[in-house]
């Protein structure tokens, strides 16, 4: 049994959280969705800390992330599916 790098919480998910210490850019990543316990598989695309997010399909400026089923900020710069999803190109709604 394989131990996941990347959860995702919900089907509906466009980002996951990496779980692993020293994620390096081109690591074919085990997958869990947490809600149905189902797995997929995808390559990193950057170097991507722990806690952090990683985009699971192409996001553009204006897109709505959506983590744990819910929204958690608007896209303000495109992210390739792979690519690491932070304040580089992510931002809170409320204010």
């Amino acid at each position: 049994m394989s131990i996941p790098q990347l959860l995702v919480h919900s089907p509906h998910d466009n980002v996951g959280v990496v779980v692993v210490e020293d994620l390096k850019a081109g690591t074919d990543m085990l997958c869990v969705i947490t809600e149905n316990n189902s797995t997929f598989s995808l390559t990193v695309l950057d170097d991507v800390p722990i806690g952090h997010k990683v985009a699971l399909v192409d996001l553009s400026i204006g897109d709505t992330a959506i983590k744990y089923g819910e929204d958690i900020g608007k896209i303000v710069a495109n992210v390739a599916k792979g690519h690491h999803v932070h304040t580089q190109n992510l931002k809170t709604k409320r204010w």
